[in-house]
């Protein structure tokens, strides 16, 4: 089943959150991440918001957490750090009916 990568992100310093949005891309493509939302138009209808919410679709949950914890992420991930608050989760898809 496919997984989405699910992002809710406040920017404090859009410089240097620009280093992560430059590497970040690379990392998703390895492990076959499809952005299906990046920053786009977006209205909160409950609960708190967030500058910017992105979807990433995986092939698998395995895929979407192999993506966080691997190198090329971690390494875009140390230039987000300390230019914003970002809540991640990675949340499997239904089965086809």
């Amino acid at each position: 089943m496919k997984a989405y990568w699910i992002a809710h992100v406040d920017v404090t310093d859009p410089d240097q959150y620009s280093q992560y949005t430059q590497r970040a891309p690379q990392a998703f493509a390895l492990y076959g991440g499809r952005m299906l939302a990046r920053g786009g138009r977006s209205e909160v209808l409950e609960g708190q918001g967030a500058q910017r919410n992105v979807v990433i679709e995986f092939d698998s949950y395995e895929q979407a957490l192999a993506c966080y914890r691997s190198p090329e992420y971690q390494e875009a991930k140390r230039h987000r750090e300390g230019a914003g608050r970002a809540e991640i989760v990675i949340v499997e898809g239904i089965a086809p009916a």
